[in-house]
């Protein structure tokens, strides 16, 4: 009778909230660390889904990442600009990878392999945000190519320096 009473009291349906540092409980992997060695990029299913988080490491504290994480899509292999603006990962939708781009300063995603009829995989930005590279299985190998954004593009630079035109 004690038993039951007891389990009675326990509600099974309440989940935990999800942790709000950096190690947790639930499964948190494949790190990225930006230029500046501020900010972590890592995939996590601590909200019950795969989803990629950003954490501040001189704050100690998660950063919201508004239009990236979506229901539906995986999302892995994070990689971080100099100051962590650019954001690129694999999107999975349907199994089918594609390379994305966030900006954190604009707070938009886009496809940057949308289209692409090989698999890709393992996408890393350079410091600038300029320049992407990832493996792809364009003849049936895995190769590298690298998509250059192109001269007009506002690069990740930490003390504001302007972008100069061609």
């Amino acid at each position: 009778m004690g038993l039951i009473s007891l389990l009675g009291s326990c509600n099974v349906f309440n989940r935990p909230e999800p942790s709000a540092t950096l190690n947790s409980r639930y499964n948190d992997q494949q790190p990225a660390l930006s230029g500046d060695g501020r900010w972590l990029a890592l995939v996590s299913n601590r909200n019950n889904s795969n989803e990629i988080l950003l954490y501040d490491l001189r704050r100690e504290t998660f950063i919201d990442l508004p239009g990236l994480n979506q229901s539906n899509v995986i999302l892995e292999s994070p990689s971080l600009s100099r100051t962590g603006r650019y954001l690129v990962y694999i999107s999975s939708v349907q199994g089918r990878p594609d390379v994305a781009l966030y900006d954190r300063a604009t707070r938009r995603a886009e496809l940057l392999t949308q289209g692409y009829r090989n698999w890709v995989r393992n996408p890393q930005i350079s410091a600038d945000g300029r320049y992407i590279v990832f493996e792809t299985a364009r003849r049936g190998q895995w190769d590298i190519e690298v998509l250059d954004r192109g001269p007009l593009i506002e690069l990740d630079i930490p003390d504001g320096t302007p972008v100069e035109t061609p």
